[in-house]
């Protein structure tokens, strides 16, 4: 089965040309006062901002100089149908971008930002050869159900369903839950020690979700990927959430020379304010004797749910291009190829889209759908790595729940249901 097609359409040597002042006034910019910023719109797209550089009227603009990405947008075949089907009440695709002075953001709910200008840009997307987009394949798996229901996972491409997954969600066993039921046997007699004992597990296991591991396994049964809680969700001193300060974490794991071998770690924990959102920090482990690398750092709803994205920007190769490696679904390829390092960023150089994982929001039904780009899958366990990086962005959303607040029957093993 082939990817599915992609167009990355990006907005890059974005710069104004105006009239800089000694000292500020409100026709012109002052450089030191007066920072300038573009909205960049395309139709129901996310709205992005970017700082933009400015160059007094009497400059020329340096050709040389290399301006930093403004924005990217990723359409898939479904978008780029869209904005370009032909309606005798639409008009052509535009891109629309707004320059503002002044500072970002809002206050009060007020923009603090002056508007200088608006300019839209027509756009051409009758094929995805044009010049204003690049082809950017990407393999597409969704779950057949919630990760902790241990689901099979779905290669999409169109109308084509294919399995290529299944999820394996358990609990590990820890010394703390077998001694505990272990005590709950042993002393049927002491019913003032058992209660006491009761309570104050009860009241320990109430306040830490822990455990937690899923392993991906290929249609053969063997297990290509796995993720596993490695440090407890734990609710904070006189809170019932999980704080940024003290995070809870997992490994995700892939198999190399006969063991597992760590692959990126994700943090995550309950953002406090108004946005009540899931933070969360994705770092890439690409040696044990080396430092880790930081690919994702971001927020999403905790409510209405949202996209886990790691995207790196730019782009590399000396045409400007990264060059798929394979335009192929991912091989089986043998144990030994399945090393860690194989075909990833920092080693093989490559920049842009990654992966992304759309989740639902705390009390939905989430199917996580996938989208991995071409160019990092060399193998399965590749997929499979960003297939259980996906399931655990969705389990943050529940070990990051409030502790005030009740867990599925699957996300609790039996002795705390005993306890609860």
């Amino acid at each position: 089965m082939d990817p599915c097609p992609f167009v990355r359409l990006t907005v890059g040597n974005l710069a104004l040309k105006i009239p800089v002042a000694s000292k500020p006034a409100r026709s012109v910019v002052h450089p030191s006062l007066s920072p300038c910023f573009c909205k960049i719109k395309l139709k129901n797209f996310p709205l992005q901002t970017a700082v933009v550089p400015y160059f007094p009227r009497e400059n020329q603009f340096p050709d040389n100089q290399q301006q930093t990405l403004a924005a990217t947008f990723h359409l898939s075949k479904a978008d780029i149908d869209k904005l370009a089907q032909k309606s005798i009440f639409s008009a052509k695709p535009c891109l629309k971008i707004a320059a503002y002075t002044g500072r970002r953001g809002s206050t009060c709910g007020v923009n603090s930002g002056c508007l200088l200008g608006k300019v839209s840009v027509p756009l051409d997307l009758a094929g995805t050869e044009s010049k204003a987009s690049e082809s950017d394949p990407r393999f597409v798996f969704q779950f057949d159900g919630e990760p902790e229901c241990s689901p099979q996972v779905f290669q999409i491409r169109g109308n084509i369903r294919q399995p290529v997954f299944t999820c394996k969600f358990s609990f590990r066993n820890t010394g703390d839950r077998n001694q505990g039921s272990s005590s709950l046997r042993s002393e049927p007699s002491s019913s003032r020690r058992w209660l006491s004992s009761f309570g104050s597990e009860r009241e320990r296991l109430g306040k830490e979700r822990k455990g937690w591991s899923i392993t991906v396994h290929d249609l053969s049964g063997s297990p290509v990927a796995a993720a596993s809680m490695v440090t407890p969700f734990v609710a904070s001193p006189g809170s019932g959430r999980v704080s940024r300060s003290n995070p809870g974490s997992w490994l995700i794991l892939r198999p190399g020379g006969g063991t597992w071998k760590p692959w990126g770690r994700l943090e995550a924990w309950r953002e406090r304010g108004s946005s009540d959102g899931l933070g969360y920090r994705f770092e890439l482990i690409p040696d044990m004797s080396a430092a880790a690398i930081v690919l994702a750092e971001s927020t999403l709803s905790s409510s209405k749910g949202g996209k886990f994205v790691i995207d790196l920007g730019g782009r590399s190769g000396s045409n400007g291009r990264v060059t798929p490696r394979s335009a192929t679904s991912p091989a089986c390829s043998p144990r030994s190829s399945g090393d860690f390092r194989y075909g990833l960023w920092p080693f093989a150089m490559h920049q842009g889209f990654v992966m992304s994982a759309g989740v639902e929001g705390e009390g939905k039904c989430s199917k996580p759908r996938v989208e991995v780009s071409v160019q990092h899958v060399n193998c399965t366990e590749d997929a499979a790595a960003y297939v259980a990086l996906a399931a655990t962005v969705d389990l943050s959303i529940d070990a990051c729940r409030l502790f005030s607040q009740r867990l599925r029957k699957e996300l609790c093993n039996h002795h705390q249901e005993l306890l609860g």
